[in-house]
């Protein structure tokens, strides 16, 4: 498509489930170069990422109140999600489902999925998970341990983000189609007091989703994952699994931040394995993804210090960080 992009007619799909769920491009142009030398990459114009706009995206959800499945915080979050992303994308698509938590306890869910360029065979993944978790049980305080958290940081900056991302979209068409989707229940994994196995109490809509995509025999080139990505002086490391199932990826989205000056972000340390929504997509839906995710070697659980507990609030969300991962994320893709 070229000029003005025209906008089609939202069109919601709404994918209902029976029963419970087991819980269990546009080819790059290369210059002339001489015999033996590597193309230049041809100037491409990215648009500007709003950082203030990431930011009250952010704090929209957590406005909310904690954003726990089978709550009227997140029904009433997740039908936002819904008309904001819709108004966003080109089809809008709510998928709901019913699964089981490590505890018994049955989940009302939905996944919510906004597709640009749908008729497009070459197609990008980007993902967060919207939900907050139901206990803070890393809070210094015990008695908090059962108590809901804001989940400013876990879950609604990577939403955050890829709103903005795709607010720039809509405006803004490139060649590949591009996917975005808020998963949901990524945070209702065994509590840390639970007994017994964790297995695959995490991450419960993205694996709903990969067995079952909202387009039959889904693919995409590849995916990115964005969890934890707002607070202050975030640190992302190459995280495991990244690296396993798709290294060339992480090479080029680190490779793309070091080139706008987020290389104190993003760094040049290898992390450990995070078993998250992108481990999913990867071992069941064979997209090749990455996670863009913040890891701490000074704190006792890995992750950012506010990590499940009462102290993940508005307030330690940095629009700079937020910048960091948009405007990269936003490069990548209308580099390719």
């Amino acid at each position: 498509m070229t000029g003005t992009h025209t906008r089609k007619s939202m069109m919601v799909a709404l994918l209902m489930v029976v029963g419970l769920a087991s819980c269990g491009s546009r080819g790059r142009q290369q210059g002339q170069g001489r015999p033996g030398t590597t193309p230049e990459r041809p100037a491409v114009e990215v648009p500007s990422f709003n950082a203030d706009s990431a930011f009250n995206f952010v704090a929209t959800q957590v406005g909310f109140g904690p954003r726990v499945p089978n709550t009227e915080a997140h029904r009433a979050c997740a039908d936002w999600l819904a008309e904001t992303l819709g108004r966003f994308s080109d089809t809008l698509y709510i998928q709901e489902a019913r699964v089981r938590a490590f505890d018994g306890t049955v989940l009302n869910i939905r996944n919510i999925i906004g597709a640009f360029r749908p008729e497009r065979r070459h197609r990008i993944l980007l993902c967060a998970h919207w939900d907050s978790r139901p206990f803070a049980d890393w809070d210094e305080d015990p008695a908090m341990h059962y108590e809901p958290i804001d989940g400013a940081n876990d879950g609604a900056s990577g939403v955050g983000v890829l709103l903005e991302v795709a607010r720039q979209l809509a405006g803004n068409p490139i060649g590949p189609g591009v996917d975005i989707i808020f998963f949901d229940a990524e945070d209702y994994g065994k509590h840390e007091a639970a007994t017994g196995a964790n297995g695959d109490s995490w991450a419960l809509g993205s694996q709903y989703w990969a067995r079952n995509p909202h387009r039959s025999g889904y693919e995409a080139s590849y995916g990115i994952l964005l969890d934890m990505v707002g607070a202050r002086d975030a640190t992302f490391k190459r995280e495991g699994f990244s690296m396993l199932y798709a290294p060339t990826v992480v090479r080029k989205v680190w490779a793309t931040a070091g080139r706008l000056g987020y290389g104190h972000h993003f760094t040049d340390r290898d992390g450990t394995y995070v078993t998250d929504d992108h481990y999913y997509v990867n071992t069941i839906r064979n997209i090749p993804t990455i996670n863009i995710i913040h890891l701490d070697d000074s704190t006792p659980h890995g992750f950012f210090p506010q990590w499940h507990t009462r102290g993940d609030r508005l307030d330690i969300i940095d629009p700079n960080t937020l910048k960091a991962v948009g405007r990269t994320v936003l490069t990548v893709l209308f580099e390719e």
